[in-house]
């Protein structure tokens, strides 16, 4: 085994995180060719870190991205918060949600998968792409975004999309779906089998009340638009005026698209 070059092995401990011995000695197994030596070292930094994979990664961060006619959403996720706001995990995940935009989903997830294996050894945790959200929209909508930040790293995560409206509007919505969480935008976007599975358990719950058989079909209407205002964008009280609700401050704007994620949501 030849001399091992010292400025290649610093590269090499610089940009794996590998120990002066270990990355000595993936040099020497290696011929001295620090590519070779780097995939030699991720193989056995990644058979370790596979053990990691049962551990739970739980925790990560959001970054959204409003583009010129493509938006993203991209989660990055790991298993502490200590991890979560290192300035590395997060130039990382802005990388990552890059290349959702000029990528799409599935080419960003297997393209990253390198640089983050990579990045799983150097900080030693369990580290990979979460959710992934490319967002095309048409010419003259509004795209407008809201990141909830929390210890230095987005842990909440929206894109809306409006035909018409304004930016100003887009954002509003935004961080109202931040914070009130709608799972559907209006009624009858909610699964019919969703709706009678409710309905059926609004019946019997009234019917347990006490509740007068002539007034049951009426009751359960209330309580299914209350179950509705829960769960549907567009029923939804508006969270910096609970007397409006957010059809009412859209006006004759539609929403075209929203997406919500939760960092290990």
């Amino acid at each position: 085994m030849g001399k091992v070059d010292t400025k290649d092995l610093l590269e090499l401990r610089r940009s794996t995180g590998a120990g002066m011995l270990d990355a000595k000695k993936a040099l020497e197994e290696s011929g001295g060719d620090v590519e070779r030596a780097r995939t030699w070292l991720r193989e056995r930094g990644l058979a370790s870190a596979a053990s990691r994979g049962s551990r739970s990664a739980s925790q990560g961060a959001v970054q959204v991205i409003v583009g010129d006619g493509v938006s993203a959403v991209a989660e990055l996720v790991c298993e502490t918060d200590f991890v979560a706001k290192a300035p590395e995990f997060l130039s990382a995940l802005d990388a990552l949600a890059q290349r959702v935009v000029s990528d799409g989903e599935d080419a960003a997830r297997t393209g990253c998968k390198r640089e983050l294996d990579d990045l799983a050894v150097r900080l030693k945790e369990n580290i990979s792409a979460g959710r992934l959200v490319q967002v095309h929209h048409p010419e003259g909508a509004i795209a407008g975004s809201y990141v909830h930040v929390q210890n230095g790293r987005g842990v909440n995560g929206v894109l809306v999309v409006l035909d018409g409206g304004s930016a100003d509007l887009a954002h509003d919505v935004a961080v109202h779906v931040a914070f009130a969480k709608p799972t559907y935008l209006a009624p009858e976007d909610v699964p019919a089998a969703e709706v009678d599975a409710e309905r059926a358990t609004l019946e019997a719950l009234s019917r347990n009340e006490g509740k007068p058989e002539a007034a049951l079909a009426k009751i359960v209407d209330g309580r299914l638009r209350g179950w509705f205002k829960e769960r549907c964008l567009l029923e939804q009280s508006y969270v910096r005026d609970e007397k409006r609700t957010i059809s009412d401050i859209l006006g004759d704007t539609h929403v075209l698209r929203f997406v919500q994620v939760i960092a290990g949501g």
